[in-house]
């Protein structure tokens, strides 16, 4: 009788995400690995671990994990999500060029304009909505691209492989902030994107109590670049963040599937408040302009909503402090829901002109939908609005 071949089927999410393999505590029997929190490791160890700064077996899990989740070949972590793009940007020399999709997050836009241009670095913007501008790339001549999609805070969904494709063609490296979707709404590797740029603070960790950030690749040149970052400009996690984070993504789907109902749902209801709701933006709104794209790049459509409404700077902020449920803040991912004000918090330090152009004025308002009852959420906005 013939061998038959086991075919193993790979772990779905769920289980990628709570089963972390090693804990480098085998002796001790623990199911969750513990906190090893040590500068210093003594020399000829097994792991080769020397030095927290280089290298930590928490690192080392919460890599795994998100390796796993990605199915890419390589991670590394980070202290925070804005750790991870210090640690791409300074791969780059002066005379370089990075070219940006015009909405970034206020905090990439602030570091490319105020930290890296000082050293020489130039930093260009277009749209990348718009299809003429993915055949110009090669008139920009960049380095490195760097988008986001969906976009902080207009929620512009890019056709990540059709830029992907473009500049592969010319030999450019792009990057994806994907801390909106996470590898399981989408996928820029697979998309053809090099990097891959989650802050781990969001919906990775999921309870806003732990920064972090991670950069994956499948590309062996670019994680060395991380990996000496990580190291050179001392931009490593500490011990006890990555453990709080390993224990967070353990939920991470289960806390996805509820807050992407939840905003699905939500953003439907709205769309009947026209009164004081000028428009509601959300990638699996028919009325999003680049619907047929999100359906087809993205398993669903996230939990990020953002409001244009039909009231001023005072009662923008007077609608977002009546909330119960939503607290004003910034950040986003998390269990509980936050309501934020883009133009005078997470895009505050962009200059007046550009959040004009690109539509971030004081009426703007982005809502992060989490784990609460859908019910619940819904008759704390409508209660808010009906006081206009």
């Amino acid at each position: 009788m013939g061998n038959k071949k086991n075919n193993i089927k790979r772990p779905g999410v769920k289980t990628l995400s709570i089963h972390h393999g090693e804990t480098f505590a085998k002796d001790t029997g623990c199911v969750m690995p513990p906190i090893f929190s040590t500068s210093t490791f003594k020399h000829g160890n097994k792991d080769n671990f020397d030095y927290t700064r280089s290298g930590n077996p928490n690192f080392r899990i919460l890599e795994n994990i998100l390796k796993s989740i990605e199915d890419s070949k390589y991670c590394t972590v980070f202290g925070s999500g804005i750790s991870a793009v210090t640690a791409i940007t300074s791969t780059l020399k002066s005379g370089d060029k990075i070219l940006c999709e015009s909405n970034l997050y206020g905090c990439t836009v602030r570091m490319f304009e105020k930290i890296f241009k000082k050293f020489g670095l130039e930093v260009l913007y277009t749209d990348f909505t718009n299809k003429n501008n993915i055949k110009k790339i090669a008139n920009f001549e960049p380095t490195l691209i760097w988008l986001e999609s969906p976009t902080n805070p207009l929620l512009k969904v890019l056709d990540i492989k059709a830029i992907c494709d473009e500049a592969n063609k010319l030999q450019i490296a792009v990057v994806v902030d994907n801390t909106f979707s996470t590898a399981l709404i989408q996928k820029p590797l697979d998309l053809g994107a090099t990097l891959s740029l989650v802050s781990t603070t969001k919906f990775i960790n999921g309870h806003s109590d732990a920064l972090g950030g991670a950069v994956l690749t499948n590309n062996e040149v670019w994680n060395s670049k991380m990996l000496f970052s990580q190291k050179a400009l001392g931009l490593q996690p500490s011990p006890f963040d990555s453990w709080l984070i390993t224990r967070g993504v353990k939920t991470l789907p289960l806390r996805i599937e509820q807050q992407t109902q939840s905003a699905e749902f939500i953003s439907e209801e709205l769309e009947n408040h026209k009164k004081i709701i000028s428009k509601v933006i959300y990638p699996f709104n028919q009325r999003h302009p680049q619907f047929k794209l999100a359906k087809s790049q993205m398993k669903s459509g996230g939990s990020m909503i953002t409001l244009k409404l039909n009231l001023n700077k005072e009662d923008t902020f007077k609608f977002c402090k009546s909330l119960k449920y939503f607290s004003l803040a910034e950040s986003l991912g998390g269990v509980e829901s936050l309501i934020c004000h883009p133009a005078t918090m997470t895009h505050a330090s962009v200059d007046e002109k550009t959040k004009n152009l690109l539509g971030i004025d004081d009426s703007l308002v982005r809502l992060s939908i989490g784990c609460e009852d859908t019910d619940d959420l819904i008759s704390d906005i409508l209660f808010a609005l009906n006081k206009f």
